[in-house]
């Protein structure tokens, strides 16, 4: 019986522009309720100054009523929208959706109701009617209402949210009614030569949800009921999985905390475009979860939220994108059944994903710090202290001192976004300390870890950890650009060996992990003008080609990770937008490749990475990288006076280099000062070196 008042009603709204398929979909389901509601109970009774206060909300709100009707005979219905006007306590003056022939529909039928519709609830008022006529209908309301509650979840009304439903190669489209947390409806209209007829209900579909401007929802539903039409039908679905898994499974998950008082979050949702407001559980860096009413949950697993906020009892707030990831049974008591749910960071804007980590830094452990506030003369301090600037080292600091100080100003105290630092600090005695800086376009370099021999034990193991925690939670985020993590470490020096070169070995694949080794000497600029390359040897902008050559020797090599990590395949050769990010902060980075061949032999592959003095305090951001491809007829001389030529070129009287392979220097008798150790990690397997340090070093 209620396919047919249904079919009744939508016949008759059809014949009205204003009335919208979701308001149609709103009339049969409160007939339905209606219809539960007069087969079990009444409802709990509500006053009149209830419902009046209701009325006027849902004038101001510009909402609707649903005016029902019951034919004098059969067991038919029919129900109209209305407009109620602003209600003093007595008479209720409403005007009609539809104003056309309104008294000539009904010469067979006679009022009911109307019902106020609120979610999951709805009111059902029963009063005297005043006068009737195609403009509108006047109450006198009656002293109590009644709240009737026949859902188990509440259906929320959605707008401009449009559909892809797929089966089987057949694509149609139309827009979302109506959903609820486990399931929605959804109203297609065919377009020649389809038919509905294409559509199997037995079999799987797949939904795509977006608006105007991205995809909001995508998964595979079944179909549990559907209406009739040839040209519009609408159907009700259930996604099949109620958990989805967004990114590949880690053993080491990043750690969920509770935070007290706990943050909300807020957001508009993306169906209905109403704010939702929800007291977060736990969280972490990636992800948070969050409890809502069943009844009236609006969490979707697989919806995607393009603006989401956290609100901390601070005041301070950080926006990301989100995704809902599951929901399950929470509890339940007297209050009702409540529901988990999992919501996994998508993006979120570097400088909020800075202060989220902080936050969660501070509540894990109370002396670390992420790119805290530092007194830049504590940090000098720290580093001679400590032995990171020994003697060697400084001379080169002390040449550039005055730069090397304001690049560390800039660095420490406005926070740009391609670096970070932390901090393991008592008070203001700095007792660890470790920084990051994005080097390449996707990949970052971790460098200057050191700790006060007295703290070694602990501090230095505290910035460590962070160094994990903060690259475990957000190298997913597309705005941190971090396919790739560098660290340089001198082959004797025992920490960083058991550590790095001890993860590598560990992993034994060196598309995941890998180690080079580099000579690290530095070349000063000493020679006539006479000593200059000549035929046949030529230095020469490299091209796509030879970073292919390049590409195969490194494979035949290593078989490591340096050459996407660097930037060196054609495919991402283009600098400009990491340059541009340097630039907004006041930095330098530039890079030039070079190619030395004999004739058209090519020899070595020359990386001019030029950036502000002592950005790296070992001066490994502003050096050439020199790869050796072909050894034969590259002797000593020819090497230096390459490195000349490039010193005029750059206009630098001295520079570090990095000589690859270490056999070719040994060759060549090449004087060096040390061996660098480049250790290259694959993000994508960031949980096999977190699993080994953890164990190694038994972090929590």
């Amino acid at each position: 019986m209620m396919e047919r008042a249904r079919k009744n009603n939508i016949q008759l709204l059809d014949t009205n522009t204003e009335v919208t398929a979701q308001e149609k979909e709103e009339m049969f389901q409160a007939n339905q309720q209606s219809a539960e509601a007069s087969n079990n109970e009444t409802g709990k009774p509500l006053s009149k100054e209830y419902l009046v206060n209701k009325l006027n909300f849902t004038n101001f709100q510009d909402g609707t009523i649903l005016i029902n009707f019951k034919h004098k005979e059969y067991d038919l219905s029919i129900s109209f929208h209305a407009r109620p006007k602003p209600c003093l306590g007595t008479q209720l003056d409403c005007l009609w959706v539809e104003t056309r022939e309104i008294i000539e529909k009904l010469h067979s039928y006679k009022f009911k109701n109307f019902f106020i519709i609120d979610g999951a609830k709805l009111l059902s008022v029963t009063p005297k009617v005043s006068s009737m006529n195609d403009e509108g209908i006047s109450f006198t309301l009656p002293e109590t209402c009644y709240e009737i509650s026949s859902r188990k979840v509440a259906r929320h009304s959605c707008e401009g949210i449009n559909v892809q439903f797929i089966q089987n190669g057949s694509f149609f489209y139309g827009s979302l009614i109506d959903f609820n947390a486990v399931s929605f409806c959804v109203e297609l209209t065919t377009v020649p030569p389809q038919t509905f007829q294409w559509l199997d209900k037995n079999l799987k579909v797949n939904i795509i949800l977006s608006n105007e401007s991205e995809t909001l929802y995508a998964g595979e539903c079944k179909i549990l009921k559907n209406t009739g039409g040839h040209k519009t039908r609408q159907y009700v679905l259930e996604p099949v999985e109620h958990q989805i898994q967004r990114y590949q499974q880690k053993d080491h998950r990043t750690k969920r905390q509770e935070i007290t008082p706990s943050p909300d979050i807020t957001f508009r949702h993306p169906f209905t475009k109403k704010m939702t407001t929800l007291k977060v559980t736990d969280i972490s860096g990636s992800g948070f979860s969050t409890e809502e009413d069943e009844d009236s949950a609006v969490l979707l697993p697989g919806m995607i939220i393009p603006e989401l906020e956290l609100s901390f009892a601070d005041k301070s707030t950080i926006k990301c994108k989100a995704q809902v990831l599951y929901r399950q049974i929470s509890c339940g008591d007297e209050r009702g059944i409540r529901v988990k749910c999992g919501i996994a960071v998508l993006d979120m804007l570097l400088e909020d994903n800075m202060k989220l980590l902080s936050i969660l830094h501070q509540e894990k452990e109370s002396n670390a710090y992420v790119c805290n506030k530092v007194d830049m003369d504590a940090l000098w301090d720290f580093f001679f202290e400590t032995g990171f600037i020994y003697p060697s080292k400084y001379e080169f600091i002390q040449k550039n001192k005055k730069q090397i100080k304001d690049t560390y100003k800039k660095l420490y105290t406005q926070h740009p976004n391609i670096a970070r630092h932390f901090i393991c600090q008592d008070k203001s005695r700095i007792l660890s300390h470790m920084a990051m800086l994005r080097f390449y376009g996707n990949t970052w370099l971790v460098h200057h870890h050191a700790a006060r021999k007295s703290a070694l034990n602990r501090a230095g193991l505290v910035v460590l950890d962070q160094i994990g925690d903060f690259v475990n939670n957000s190298y997913r985020l597309y705005s941190l650009h971090m396919d790739f993590l560098i660290f340089y470490y001198r082959t004797d020096n025992k920490f960083p060996s058991r550590i790095f070169g001890g993860a590598a070995r560990n992993i034994k694949d060196p598309k995941k992990c890998s180690v080079d080794d580099f000579t690290y000497f530095h070349y000063k600029n000493t020679y006539s003008i006479k000593n200059r390359l000549s035929e046949p040897w030529q230095l020469t902008e490299t091209r796509d080609e030879e970073l292919v050559e390049l590409e195969n020797f490194y494979e035949r090599e290593s078989g490591g990770l340096m050459i996407p990590a660097l930037d060196l395949d054609s495919e991402t050769a283009d600098f400009d937008e990491l340059v541009k990010e340097y630039q907004k902060y006041g930095f330098k980075r530039e890079r030039l490749i070079f190619s030395l061949k004999k004739g058209n032999d090519l020899k070595a592959i020359l990386i001019v990475n030029i950036s502000d003095i002592g950005l790296n305090l070992s001066d490994l951001t502003s050096c050439i990288k020199v790869i050796i491809l072909d050894s034969s007829d590259l002797s000593r001389e020819v090497l230096h006076k390459t490195l000349l030529l490039l010193t005029e070129i750059i206009k630098r009287k001295e520079i570090s280099v990095l000589l690859y392979p270490v056999s070719y220097a040994e060759k060549e008798l090449i004087p060096y000062e040390k061996i660098y150790t480049m250790w290259i990690i694959n993000m994508q397997y960031l949980d096999s070196y977190l699993k080994y340090i953890n164990r190694k070093l038994g972090f929590a």
